[in-house]
Formats: structure tokens, sequence, C-alpha cells
């Protein structure tokens, strides 16, 4: 489930992602590689069934010969590192990071707005790959350890904070340093548990609002709610 991006904030999409069966070893471009269509994206899973798992990056380093032969006969599944997930943990996915999403994951994506994406492999459904391309861009390289981690279930935290977009998680109104950062400036808000409310328009979760800044936004006392921005 996806909220079209509002003409005056373009630059970003938001997804809810809820898998039944793994998803495709994927793996998207950067701007500097394919200007205008590039693809940085990041997760928060706010559900997982037990042994649910997502792909992210190798498990040790790969070229690109290699990682093509791997695509072609299916192992390239098994050379991914797949991490065990539960609510709360996040992951950063830079572009070139080669990943797929396992069954029994709800997840929060908050991505750059693009169109492209390149598949690497699809368990054998009858669906188009992208080897050229995806492994031209593809970084064959474990994902770092500083691009995830685990949220308790109270709390603020900054996620994100640029070069392409900020997002925090806020609890309550966010504070000071928070504001400062965002400015006066259009904002997305995706409420975790408590609504929020928008120009008298209540926002619940499940769902997404836009704002022109972060002080038109009443945030529940408690509440948890992403919010997300560009950065321009």
């Amino acid at each position: 489930m996806w909220f079209e991006p509002p003409p005056e904030l373009p630059e970003l999409l938001i997804k809810y992602i809820f898998t039944s069966e793994k998803l495709s070893v994927q793996v998207h471009p950067s701007d500097a590689q394919l200007p205008g269509h590039g693809k940085e994206e990041c997760w928060l899973v706010i559900a997982a069934e037990p042994g649910a798992a997502l792909g992210v990056g190798f498990r040790e380093p790969i070229g690109p010969e290699a990682m093509r032969a791997a695509a072609l006969d299916g192992s390239i599944e098994h050379l991914l590192e797949w991490y065990p997930v539960r609510a709360g943990d996040f992951f950063y996915i830079p572009a070139g990071t080669v990943h797929a999403i396992g069954a029994g994951v709800s997840l929060i994506e908050v991505q750059q707005t693009s169109e492209v994406t390149y598949r690497l492999y699809d368990y054998g459904r009858p669906r188009e790959l992208h080897l050229d391309d995806g492994i031209a861009v593809a970084r064959g390289e474990p994902h770092a350890p500083a691009l995830r981690q685990h949220l308790s279930s109270s709390g603020s935290a900054m996620l994100v904070a640029g070069p392409l977009f900020r997002l925090a998680r806020v609890a309550g109104a966010p504070d000071r340093e928070t504001r400062a950062s965002y400015g006066d400036a259009l904002v997305l808000a995706i409420p975790l548990d408590l609504p929020v409310t928008i120009g008298g328009e209540l926002i619940v979760a499940g769902s997404c609002g836009i704002a022109p800044s972060l002080t038109a936004i009443d945030f529940a006392n408690g509440g948890l709610c992403l919010i997300a921005q560009p950065c321009k």
C-alpha cells in the first residue's frame, strides 16, 4: 500500500508492505548512476511473524561475475545476509545494496520517489530480470552495521539525517532540536499508534498526512509518529 506523493512534496514515497511470501532479490541505482531516478530507502518493521527475516547485503564480498552466476542459478538468495526481525527493527538501504524482504513481515518503507528497480532473482516466478543494469549498480558487500538499529517501544529517535531525506520517530511533540532540523518546511507525518491532527483533519495509524511544517501538526501526548522530509 503506497501513498501517491503530493505535488507539493514529490521527492518522497511512503509505503506499507505486508508479505506472505518472499519478495524478489533486487537493487536500486543512485542518482549519480541514473540521474533523477535514484532510490535510497529505509524500512521500519512494525510486525513480524516467527522466523521472518530481511535479506540485506551479502554475507561476504562478491564480484560482478560471481553475482551474475548466483543470480542465474538462484544461489544469490543464500549469499545474502538474512537478518531475523521483530517490531522496531530499522534498516537504511543505500542505493546499490542488494536486498529482499522475506515472508511474514509488515513494514513501513520511506524512499526517494523512483520507479526504477532492478530485479536480480525472483524464485522462478515468470517476471523479467534486469541482470545487466542491476549488476552494474550493485555493491557486492555486507550491509554496514551502522545502518541498522532496534528501536525501543517508546521514546524519540532520529533515524535518517540526510543527505537525501530526514526521518525521525517522535513520541509526542518533537523536541527543540528536531524542530530546528526540520525547520519551517513541508513534512510528512505517519502515525504509528495514536492519531495526529493536521489542519483539523485526523490522521490515523495506517495513513499518511502532509503538513506545511512541524508546528502545524498536533501530536498526541505519548503517541509515536514518523516524520519525513526531503533534504533540499
